[in-house]
């Protein structure tokens, strides 16, 4: 469009210059006209003739007439052409304009994309850092011995199959049962080839035979079985209530000590979101720096031996690699012989080293499990403490609200005044009535609404009829209770 407006002022130019041209052909040709009239005067002189009069008037006239309509028509003529010219000029800056507005809105629009963008991808950092979120917090103590003790127990279950496990503690037998036990192998000698029903018939009949005295001892003996079981079972059951709530207490810390952590660490993130960090390595598993290394093989020692003269010929990995492997392959038996002999004894050493290693490792097991022993009966001891301290505050309260609801009871006089209902109760107990003839059968929360919608509607007046029912029974209250007062205080 720009081309276009230049051409069109190029085309403004030229016009000019071409309308200075036509007005100097016009005054040249008009010049030539007269001098041609001049002329054919002249001839006209020189040739008598009866018309010559009126040849030479015509011909003034047309001299005079024809420079002036000529020059008319070409003034005409360029005018039109520079209207039509300023019309294309005016277009074509309306269509540059368009066109400025449409690459304006073009360029903000591209310029909201990249804010937009921007935006996304700062969000998008955010995100990956809220990703790579590690906690440091541990898992509480408590948790991971219950853990242990709970896969011992799965163990145990597994070897036995479906028997019970080793660590269930077994019932006490009854005492028929403890009877049947003394008296098995009596009967089994008196009747050797009877089989175990016969047995259990027997041993049954017997048992019924036998007097209260004869029994009394099993019976003390499972009394004394069958305490001792609810004793310690009882002190199992407690442990695992207090270590419960010792676990209970420890998670509450963590997740305390955690959601610290991730508003400390999403803090950071908004803070250092716009910097760019590099990716992450992961990292490889910390290996034990007191396990001893293996030994190196022949081929390896070889390679070793080997590597030093290859490097300086500025071989490369892939290249000393590929070299010594077809040079070993080329060695004989008496050749390979002496890194043989080094890397046996190598390996002689490693194992000793090794069953040094392994015994170590047993040993700091071993101690290890002490220690964990030992912390588990302080824990246990910490959570049996705290057990008996939510004990002693579950019978203060307990025993804070007998005494409240005693005191209760006892202040509560059947003769001392009923409080009077306020004007809501009043209007309410009166509506209801009329609502129940009304609607029967409405459940107790609809008819509240109801209540509670004609209470609204009420006028102001009539609001103030129940107001001054209420009132009388306030004073009527006021009265009593000031005659009850000095009854109570006479009496007293």
């Amino acid at each position: 469009m720009a081309t276009v407006a230049a051409g069109s002022k190029r085309g403004g130019g030229r016009g000019r210059k071409a309308l200075v041209a036509v007005l100097d052909n016009e005054a040249n040709i008009s010049a030539g006209k007269a001098d041609a009239v001049h002329s054919s005067a002249q001839k006209a002189k020189r040739a008598p003739s009866r018309s010559s009069k009126a040849k030479a008037a015509a011909a003034a006239a047309a001299a005079e007439a024809s420079p002036v309509a000529a020059p008319a028509d070409e003034m005409a003529e360029l005018q039109g052409m520079l209207e039509r010219l300023r019309l294309e000029k005016e277009k074509a800056e309306e269509m540059v304009r368009e066109r400025d507005e449409v690459i304006r809105k073009k360029e903000e629009e591209i310029e909201t994309r990249e804010k937009e963008q921007e935006r996304l991808q700062a969000e998008l950092r955010k995100v990956q850092r809220a990703k790579e979120f590690k906690p440091t917090v541990s898992i509480p103590l408590v948790k991971s011995l219950l853990e242990k003790d709970q896969e011992g127990d799965d163990k145990g279950k597994k070897k036995k199959g479906k028997g019970k496990a080793g660590n269930e503690r077994k019932k006490p037998c009854p005492a028929y049962v403890l009877w049947c036990k003394d008296q098995w192998n009596e009967i089994k000698k008196e009747n050797p080839e009877a089989d175990f029903k016969e047995v259990s018939n027997a041993l049954g009949a017997k048992w019924k035979a036998l007097g209260a005295e004869e029994k009394k001892p099993y019976e003390e003996r499972y009394r004394q079985d069958k305490e001792a079981y609810l004793q310690v079972v009882g002190q199992e059951k407690r442990e695992a209530e207090a270590m419960k709530l010792l676990e209970e207490e420890q998670m509450r810390w963590t997740a305390k000590e955690l959601l610290e952590q991730y508003l400390k660490f999403r803090q950071e993130a908004e803070e250092g979101g716009d910097g760019k960090k590099g990716k992450r390595k992961n990292k490889k598993k910390d290996k034990d720096p007191a396990k001893p290394k293996g030994p190196m093989s022949a081929y390896f020692l070889f390679m070793q031996e080997r590597r030093a003269a290859l490097v300086a010929e500025k071989k490369n990995v892939t290249e000393i690699g590929k070299i010594t492997g077809e040079e070993w392959k080329g060695m004989t038996e008496a050749q390979k012989a002496p890194y043989e002999k080094v890397a046996k004894k190598q390996k002689e050493e490693y194992l000793k080293q090794m069953e040094v290693y392994k015994q170590k490792k047993t040993e700091e097991a071993a101690t290890l499990e002490k220690e964990e022993e030992e912390q588990k009966k302080i824990l246990k001891q910490e959570a049996l403490q705290l057990l008996k301290k939510k004990e002693k505050t579950d019978n203060i309260i307990k025993k804070t609200k007998e005494q409240r609801q005693k005191k209760k009871q006892e202040n509560t006089d059947p003769n001392r005044p009923k409080k009077p209902a306020s004007s809501f109760i009043l209007f309410s107990k009166e509506v209801r009535k009329q609502l129940h003839e009304e609607r029967p059968g409405t459940n107790n929360s609809t008819m509240n609404a109801l209540i509670s919608v004609k209470w609204k509607e009420l006028s102001g007046e009539e609001k103030q009829m129940w107001n001054d029912k209420a009132a009388e029974s306030m004073a009527a209250y006021k009265k009593e209770v000031e005659e009850y007062t000095k009854a109570h205080s006479s009496s007293a």
